[in-house]
């Protein structure tokens, strides 16, 4: 390991740049659903050594000089394979898209490898010879992971805090510190065996100390969720009883070629399904949830699916639905240069829409296209197809439909924002709705499930997942399934949810305020490590 340590420091050009690379791919082996955190252990140790011996640069260029370049080439590792399933998408239509997946797999990997280089850049300035300039890169790193997570609309997607979050007792520190606390510390114990090599004057005991602080941390982190699990009483709901339907309608790529008869009837069917003998189907359910994208086409525009979900449906039985919204004016026309919304429709037994929620936060390129006149030159109106995009909503995520508890709606990727995904302590539960069919067959649909889960650990609220093609869950307010249907399988799921945890959690008390008092603290103590006599560490 000195070998390696001492050829990371010496390395430059291209045999640096591809040493990174390579490192920051092992480092996506962390993310879900692998899990494999040593793999974090063996590659961030290779970004420090290589930032020890990075030329320093004076002015604007050392934000854009050797250390920028470390970051980023680090991160377009990370991302490229920790990210790499979103290349599914564009099997949908094969030809120009088919050959454009390359480049916009590694294109998002660049951009969001700058977010590394700069905080690698800004690290490198306060950086010191001595064991807390682990410290120094942990808190840039830090920082730019939820600047990643904000700026730009944000895609806060395999954020290194979910290599923390591998089973049940490791996910309960999320109600504490949130997925960005968790950034820092895996990104400070990962750093940890950089302490290590090469070897100097230190004995053996002393350069060993910061990995074995950091396998307590792991420890007491497993303990600590393991005492919450324990000592969190949870009690059903008496007033729900939902049946989630995972129907696998693939009409959503092409809406001319769909059929809305065929599609309400499906759905009907499998949510009338008996799962036993004696099981009633429908009576007896409060609420049956249909997931997003079951509906090629405007439902509130085919009066004749309407009365047939009404005549489905039990007087006592409020339809929760993905379902796009096409809005209209005063004139019942709709609104010119509107798409429409990716929405949520609460429906009655009566075939009235009593609550609905418009999706706030869209995909960029899936759902909206950046740059479209731009785009247009090329005759490229949207990158996925089915629509021409959707228009994004006001943003209130808490739905009060009659009869039922308050929740907060979440479509698709609005369940991957920590922190934003509104007011849990409003709520009393989570509902999400998605359609992951564009991701079938790759590690996307775990992955999308595994950072929904963290949302009701930090809010700790139960979630109700429906998912298209898969993966739908009950998830209780610990973040841990309860229920499941398995990937592109097709059923229903009855569950009864939860009460939230009692007293709610840590982080819907304080926030993402831990984690700016640590990154607060990581840069003050940097700049005060930055300005010693240089020695040795």
């Amino acid at each position: 390991m000195t070998w390696l340590a001492e050829t990371v420091m010496l390395s430059h050009g291209w045999r640096r740049w591809l040493i990174l690379v390579v490192a920051g791919a092992i480092a996506a082996a962390s993310a879900a659903p692998f899990f494999l955190l040593p793999a974090l252990f063996l590659a961030l140790p290779v970004w420090v050594w290589a930032l020890d011996g990075a030329e320093r640069t004076r002015g604007w260029r050392s934000l854009v000089g050797p250390a920028f370049r470390i970051g980023f080439a680090f991160g377009l590792g990370y991302f490229t394979l920790a990210l790499h399933w979103l290349g599914a998408a564009f099997f949908e239509e094969g030809g120009l898209f088919l050959v454009l997946m390359p480049f916009a797999v590694v294109g998002l990997a660049a951009i969001l490898s700058i977010f590394w280089g700069l905080g690698s850049s800004l690290a490198h300035l306060f950086w010191s010879a001595g064991a807390f300039r682990i410290v120094t890169l942990a808190s840039f790193l830090a920082l730019a992971e939820w600047g990643r997570g904000h700026l730009f609309s944000g895609f806060p997607f395999d954020l290194l805090g979910y290599a923390l979050t591998a089973n049940d007792e490791m996910l309960q520190l999320a109600s504490a510190v949130g997925v960005y606390g968790l950034t820092f510390i895996a990104a400070l114990i990962a750093m940890t065996p950089a302490l290590i090599w090469p070897a100097d004057q230190r004995n053996l005991v002393r350069r060993l100390v910061p990995i074995f602080l950091a396998i307590l941390v792991i420890a007491g982190q497993v303990a600590w969720g393991n005492w919450r699990i324990n000592n969190t009483t949870l009690v059903e709901r008496t007033d729900m009883k939902v049946r989630m339907v995972q129907p696998m309608i693939l009409d959503h790529a092409d809406w001319t070629a769909a059929n809305p008869g065929d599609v309400v009837n499906r759905l009907i069917q499998l949510s009338e399904s008996k799962l036993t003998p004696t099981d009633p189907g429908l009576p007896g359910i409060t609420h049956l949830v249909w997931p997003e994208s079951v509906f090629p086409f405007f439902l509130t525009n085919y009066p004749d699916g309407i009365a047939l979900i009404a005549r489905m449906l039990p007087d006592t039985t409020l339809l929760l639905t993905g379902a796009p919204r096409e809005p209209l004016g005063e004139d019942g026309l709709p609104i010119p240069d509107n798409p429409g919304f990716n929405s949520i429709l609460a429906i009655d037994s009566n075939g009235e829409v009593v609550a609905s929620y418009d999706k706030a936060h869209l995909v960029p390129f899936g759902e909206y296209l950046p740059g479209q006149p731009f785009w247009r030159l090329f005759g490229i109106n949207q990158f996925v197809p089915g629509t021409n995009g959707w228009a994004a909503g006001g943003g209130n995520r808490l739905m009060t439909p009659p009869g039922t508890p308050p929740f907060l709606a979440l479509v698709c990727y609005e369940a991957v924002f920590p922190g934003d995904i509104g007011d849990p302590t409003k709520a009393q539960f989570i509902l999400n709705v998605t359609n992951d069919a564009w991701f079938m067959g790759s590690i996307g649909p775990a992955q999308h499930a595994q950072h929904a889960r963290l949302r009701a650990v930090e809010t700790g609220l139960p979630m109700l997942r429906a998912a298209n093609t898969g993966v739908t869950l009950s998830i209780d307010p610990l973040g841990r399934i309860t229920a499941q249907l398995a990937e592109e399988q097709i059923g229903v799921l009855d569950v009864v949810p939860s009460e939230p945890v009692p007293g709610g959690t840590i982080f819907n008390r304080v926030g993402e305020l831990p984690f700016w008092v640590a990154v607060g603290l990581g840069i003050l103590g940097s700049l005060i490590a930055s300005r010693r006599p240089r020695r040795v560490a």
